[in-house]
């Protein structure tokens, strides 16, 4: 199936998307991890892509969208908030993986009425743990901005309580989904799934952090069920 790239302009800020799907077909927003890009919901788009409309977005300081002097998980979710208003998105489906999937839960607990189902994948909020060093910039250059790794191991090492408190304000159909390798605690997700009153648990054998990666056959089949519930 065909991605086209697009680019749009929100609150003078421009971000690229990755579109894929019928136009008629129901709207779902990808949301990837830190130092990654649209791109990477590619595989999942191209099956996902036969029945929505599929907008896998470029978060700010990543792959084709601005770079910018501030990040954090409260301006990617305003991001997604003007992205679906300028493209006049009501309600959509979203899911998102890691860093995307902080930005979703925020979504989902400040905006539950502009989410049909929500989908995480291998991240529970932040919450307090060991702390985090930032790695020295690479010699090499990113596809990114350096300055995203910096603020936002600055917001994991800091977390809002808030973000753990709201999790029960998330009202809509929700899976969580594990990655049974993952450095990510598994217990964790367990805590996050049981505060959000419609949540179901997924762990995926073979599979670590990058769940939709390392098994995306039964990545698929459990976000497929999910959605045809």
């Amino acid at each position: 199936m065909e991605t086209r790239k697009k680019q749009i302009d929100v609150n003078g800020l421009t971000l690229q998307y990755h579109e894929s799907g019928e136009p008629t077909a129901p709207p779902l927003i990808a949301l990837h991890a830190l130092g990654m890009s649209g791109e990477s919901w590619d595989n999942v788009a191209a099956v996902l892509g036969e029945d929505y409309h599929i907008y896998a977005i470029d978060q700010r300081g990543h792959g084709g969208s601005a770079r910018t002097n501030a990040y954090t998980f409260e301006l990617m979710c305003k991001d997604l908030l003007d992205f679906a208003n300028a493209l006049n998105l009501e309600r959509f489906t979203l899911i998102g993986h890691s860093m995307g999937g902080t930005v979703s839960y925020l979504f989902a607990e400040a905006y539950p009425s502009r989410v049909e189902r929500l989908i995480v994948v291998d991240t529970p909020p932040p919450f307090t743990g060991e702390q985090l060093e930032v790695p020295p910039k690479p010699s090499e250059p990113v596809p990114f901005d350096w300055l995203v790794i910096q603020s936002i191991i600055q917001q994991l090492n800091n977390p809002n309580p808030k973000w753990w408190e709201q999790l029960p304000d998330i009202s809509v159909p929700t899976l969580i989904i594990g990655g049974q390798s993952s450095h990510v605690p598994q217990n964790k997700l367990q805590e996050a799934s049981e505060l959000i009153p419609n949540c179901k648990l997924v762990t995926i054998e073979d599979a670590g952090h990058f769940v939709h990666d390392d098994n995306l056959p039964a990545f698929l089949t459990a976000v497929k069920d999910f959605l045809q519930e």
